[in-house]
């Protein structure tokens, strides 16, 4: 090795050790344990995979989930196959459906966005459930088929441990500040545009 190559690897070197320093007495400060609120939002594709991923998480970890899809309905979908081979764990219920635009019936899809909530509201309250995931709520705020306020209140009284994940583009401003974690998917360029349809495996 080199004097300059030796001389570019200590440098190196001492600014990762400053680097770790500095992160460590971050990290020191940071001691809280506590259930999350998070949202994914936005009109980017990924949002309820992102979510799903935090549910296999809780799988390796041997923590119980709860799923309520308020709007794909039966669809079926590569997570779904996938988890329901761990019903000690994982339980899915599948509420809507699908999408308002092929239901075109408001009533029913109150109706099945109730029996959702009230199946939700269920798994908030049960122990068993480290986390719920609640794919797809945004859109049925968005189109008041549940009372904001009610949602709201159910969120805010959470039991303290409880993870909470919600899906759906446009999340309503009252939820986005009621969140610890917020995340926007950003669509920048998306395969539908040029024709190409959901495909297994990568939309579902």
């Amino acid at each position: 090795m080199t004097e300059e190559l030796e001389k570019d690897s200590a440098r190196h070197n001492e600014k990762m050790a400053k680097k770790k320093a500095a992160r460590d007495k971050i990290m020191a400060g940071k001691t809280i344990e506590r259930g999350l609120l998070i949202v994914h939002t936005g009109k980017g594709k990924g949002k309820s995979t992102a979510a799903f991923g935090m549910v296999f998480r809780h799988v390796g970890h041997g923590m119980r989930s709860g799923v309520i899809q308020f709007v794909k309905g039966a669809w079926g979908t590569g997570e779904r196959t996938v988890l329901e081979k761990f019903p000690d764990l994982v339980t899915i219920k599948a509420m809507g459906e699908g999408f308002t635009w092929e239901t075109q019936d408001r009533d029913r899809d109150i109706a099945h966005a109730r029996e959702g909530w009230e199946e939700a509201k269920r798994m908030i309250a049960d122990p068993s459930y480290r986390l719920v995931m609640l794919d797809e709520l945004n859109i049925v705020l968005r189109y008041d088929y549940l009372p904001l306020e009610e949602v709201l209140d159910v969120l805010k009284a959470r039991p303290m441990d409880k993870h909470i994940i919600i899906t759906g583009r446009n999340a309503r401003d009252e939820v986005i500040e009621l969140a610890d974690l917020v995340t926007e998917m950003e669509m920048i360029k998306h395969p539908f545009r040029s024709g190409v349809k959901a495909q297994a495996g990568i939309e579902f």
